[in-house]
Parts: structure tokens; sequence; C-alpha cells
């Protein structure tokens, strides 16, 4: 079936291709009677815009691209929704990778995005190597980090502080009685979650209690991995009065592992996360966790981006947000009297 132009719209609008053009894109150069006839007819004949021809002309694709390094995670399938939203609020569309923490597929869909001719590039790194594995391929597209503080490096990132967040849950325990608290699931090779257990090792000092870290096996933070973690933690008689899971998704898998287990949570061991995920807050779970503000992050982003691809001279942001502790009812208080 032969699609339909836009010439094939002006004629039967009886008005210039240029008419259409502007009715397209929403210009004040035509009146608004006009405007909506035309559209109208666009609607009629089955009209749909011709992307790439409008991208070589107007040298920009009105797409984006976002890699993320496992969309099974909700945390990621949530920033991608709110980024999303944010670049539809002005007029970009996206395209979505999955990286699968998979440093060679990572370079591979950049590489993608970049012959798609997407106008940037948002990315959730994959690992610490992401941004070495990438630097020749950033130099050529305006390129925006989220959730993985790069430090010092010349390029844009949006994070959450994720050291003082888990301080901030630290000493919420300590403010409940408890002198035991496991952090659970420190996965190594990955800068976030460092600094979520160096933030806990320094609130461990501050407060004067001895600290104690489970390390995670697995290449993510998913629910079945912290099922299984924790499987081996209640092995044993219980040492610790709470846990403080690195994610929301291992905590899920806590609560997993200590039902098998007929552990109580929070009479029998208090349970903490870190994301405030969606399911953080259904019924019988009500996961006390620090939140990262991914609406705030997600918008961060695209706007760190969009302001890059105006202004090719803009330079590098290093944006940090704060986190939120979120109480509810997943950590008991074993003060004296409570």
């Amino acid at each position: 079936m032969k699609s339909v132009t836009i010439k094939d719209i002006a004629k039967v609008a009886n008005v210039s291709y240029a008419t259409v053009s502007r009715a397209l894109s929403g210009s004040t150069e035509i009146g608004e009677e006009t405007r909506k006839r035309v559209l109208e007819i666009c609607n009629e004949m089955g009209y749909t815009t011709n992307y790439v021809a409008r991208s070589m002309v107007m040298k920009k694709t009105k797409l984006l691209g976002l890699i993320v390094a496992n969309i099974d995670n909700p945390f990621m399938s949530e920033m991608a929704y709110h980024i999303e939203t944010r670049a539809r609020e002005h007029g970009y569309n996206l395209m979505l990778c999955n990286s699968s923490h998979d440093l060679d597929l990572e370079r591979d869909v950049f590489e993608l995005l970049f012959s798609r001719q997407v106008d940037g590039i948002i990315l959730v790194p994959s690992s610490t190597e992401s941004y070495a594995n990438l630097k020749p391929l950033i130099s050529k597209v305006p390129t925006v980090f989220v959730s993985e503080n790069l430090r010092d490096l010349p390029e844009s990132y949006v994070s959450v502080d994720n050291y003082r967040g888990t301080q901030i849950g630290t000493e919420y325990l300590y403010s409940l009685g408890h002198r035991k608290i496991l952090y659970f699931g420190l996965r190594k090779g990955s800068v976030t979650h460092q600094l979520r257990a160096d933030g806990y090792l320094n609130a461990c000092r501050q407060l004067g209690i001895e600290p104690s870290i489970f390390n995670s096996t697995f290449s993510l933070s998913s629910v079945q991995a912290g099922c299984q973690m924790a499987r081996q933690v209640f092995e044993k008689p219980l040492e610790h009065t709470a846990i403080f899971a690195a994610t929301d998704s291992l905590a899920l898998g806590v609560f997993e592992a200590a039902e098998e287990a007929n552990i109580r949570i929070p009479e029998d061991v208090s349970l903490m996360g870190f994301d405030n995920i969606l399911y953080a807050d259904l019924p019988r779970i009500h996961l006390t966790t620090i939140e990262q503000p991914k609406k705030t992050m997600a918008t961060a982003a695209v706007d760190t981006l969009l302001e890059k691809l105006e202004d090719e001279t803009s330079g590098y942001s290093h944006r940090i947000l704060m986190p939120t502790l979120i109480v509810r009812s997943s950590c008991r208080d074993i003060r004296d009297g409570k």
C-alpha cells in the first residue's frame, strides 16, 4: 500500500506543500482554522510523519536513547518510565536498550543508538568499567549518566547520594535500639554499592557499633539473589537484630527466605531496604527504605541532556540528589520499655 505523503495532503486540502509542513510542525505562521483543517485531512487519509525525511531536513531526529543495565530491576523500569515521560514532554521519543550488565552488549547497543542517529543518550552504566569502555563513543554523541557516581570524570551525571542514604538508614536503626545491624548484599564492581557500604561503615564508626557485611556473590541485585543469600544467613541462629539490604529487590528476597524459615519481620528481625521501588509498599511488605527520588533524577537527566543538545559548549555537570528515609512497618523499636 502506498504511503500518504505531504504532497497528497496538500493536493486534497488545496494548500501548498509548505502550509502542510507548517501545520504538522505547529508553526504559528498559518491560521488556526487552516491548521485544524489540514490536520483533520491528515487523520482521515492516515498520514504518518516520515521521521527519517524530517530528520534530514532538521538535522535532528527528536529521538533519545536510553540504556539500562537490567530492565527486570524495578528501579530501572521506574526510571525508564519517568525518563520517557519527561522526554515526551519536550517532544522527544525514546529508544530503550538493555545491556544486561554486559560490557560488550552495552557497547553494541550504544553503537546501535548512535547509528540510528539519536540526538543524545542517557545511560545507566553496567559497571565501573563502562566509562572507559565507551569513552571513544561518548565523544561522538551527547551523553548523560544516571545512578552511578562518576566522581571526578569529565562527564555529566545525575545520582542520589548513596553514601548519605545508608548513613541515614543506619542512624535510624540505631535510634530504634539496634546495635547488631547486618549490611546485606554488597556487590563488588559497583560504585553505587561501594558508596552505600561505605556510608554504612562510617555510620557504624560514628555510632560506636561493630559493622557486619554480607557480600553478594551475584552479578545482579535481584529478588532471587536476595532469597538465596538470605537462606545462608537464616541457616544459623540469628546474630543480628536488623538487616539493612543494599537494595529493595534484595530485601524482598530476604522476606521470602524469612517466611520459609519461619522468621518473622519485624518481630524476630527488622529489615530495611534502599531505592523505594513500587513493590516496597505492598501489603504484607510495607518495607522501610531509603528512597531514591526517581522522578526527580529522571527529570534532571533529561533536562541535562537537552541542555547539552541546545548548547554544545555547556560543559558537564555533576548533580547529586538527597535520599529520603521512608518509614513503614518492617523495622521494630527494641529499646527497653518499647
